[in-house]
């Protein structure tokens, strides 16, 4: 796998979020994915990631769009590799920080597993 197959994952990610297609969105992660959210929920497998985005997709993320940011790229071994992606999600946040294992597969490289966590907010000056 390429930096370019990691970055075109994230821009199909991001793609799919913005037209709220949550099976677009999630086509990028294997079917036996282990996908843990932003609130530590532990959802096992496409179908969940893709069930969970569809249930934002049509509530408090409706109309949003995801920026994606990739910060590092390492190959493992066994064609794996470990990939870093900061995200804000527009209009309103929040910024999101992902660790990711990527996977070759049969039909290119699919994110394998996922753990999301919220970036804290940078302080704002003396708060005295």
């Amino acid at each position: 796998m390429t930096d370019d197959d990691v970055y075109a994952l994230w821009q199909t990610m991001a793609a799919g979020w913005l037209r709220g297609d949550a099976e677009a969105f999630g086509a990028v992660f294997a079917e036996d994915v282990d996908f843990v959210t932003v609130r530590g929920e532990e959802l096992r497998g496409r179908e969940a990631v893709v069930a969970g985005h569809a249930r934002l997709f049509a509530g408090p993320l409706r109309g949003t769009r995801l920026l994606p940011e990739i910060h590092l790229v390492r190959p493992l071994t066994g064609g794996l590799g470990l990939v870093h992606a900061v995200t804000v999600i527009e209009p309103h946040g929040p910024t999101t920080h992902a660790q990711a294992i990527v996977a070759d597969a049969p039909n290119g490289p699919l994110i394998a597993a996922f753990h999301n966590m919220t970036v804290p907010a940078p302080p704002r000056g003396d708060q005295k």
